[in-house]
């Protein structure tokens, strides 16, 4: 059985003004980065900071129709202007199956889609996010409880660094909700430095660099070679960074 995917791809226009014009061009892994394309129903977009993976995943959201702060469609709230103008130089291309359900989530304006939740008030609405608010739990616990009882399948995830909040036990629960969520025919798309989320069984994992934008195992990502060698000897590694 075909992957479902609800986004095939997406296409860069570097001669666009919204980006030649920007400092997007100076993102240079966004510089060989022209046409891309899905195939799997989780792929990831690893890298350091800086690289544009929440730049990449918040053009796709907005292209979606997702609120750039987060949230799913219905959500419009604001407060701060600080999107891209990346959405406007990319072409989403959309596959032949619509999505019937969906989420941006981005880690760093949770606080403020959890606000907004409670602003709308509506004990209806609550009820889809564990009917309880958000701000009334963890940061963890908030986290878990959108995907549990928000994220109803057949949907298209965006997720930027969902593992900011997570303990690792947390993270392993959150690997069982993606499953059975894929198995519900959806697809993440999902920005990450956790080595424990990339080691979903038969996502795609993308490297973005200075160099290139390439599709890399997950054994040979940097992420996974760092936390394998610390685990392994912890002790010869701070000797290492102490210079002792």
């Amino acid at each position: 059985m075909a992957d479902i995917l609800y986004i095939k791809g997406f296409r860069i226009d570097h001669h666009a003004p919204e980006y030649k014009d920007s400092y997007l061009s100076t993102i240079t892994s966004l510089c060989h980065l022209y046409d891309f394309s899905f195939h799997r129903q989780v792929t990831f977009f690893v890298g350091e900071n800086g690289t544009g993976k929440s730049t990449i995943l918040e053009a796709l959201a907005v292209n979606a129709g997702f609120n750039p702060e987060g949230g799913s469609k219905n959500f419009n709230f604001a407060t701060h202007n600080t999107h891209s103008n990346l959405y406007s130089a990319t072409r989403v291309i959309k596959g032949a199956d619509y999505p019937k359900d969906g989420f941006f989530l981005r880690a760093e304006s949770f606080y403020n889609l959890a606000s907004n939740i409670d602003e709308i008030g509506d004990p209806i609405f609550l009820e889809q996010y564990g009917g309880k608010s958000l701000h009334e739990q963890s940061h963890g616990e908030s986290f878990l409880s959108l995907m549990l009882n928000r994220f109803r399948g057949n949907g298209l995830y965006i997720l930027d660094e969902p593992e900011a909040a997570l303990s690792p036990s947390k993270l392993m629960t959150m690997l069982v909700r993606i499953n059975e969520l894929v198995h519900q025919n959806s697809q993440f798309i999902i920005a990450t430095h956790s080595p424990m989320l990339m080691a979903y069984p038969d996502a795609d994992i993308y490297l973005l660099s200075d160099d290139e934008v390439k599709k890399t195992c997950y054994e040979d990502t940097e992420h996974y070679i760092v936390m394998r060698h610390f685990l392994e000897n912890p002790q010869k590694m701070l000797h290492y960074l102490f210079h002792e």
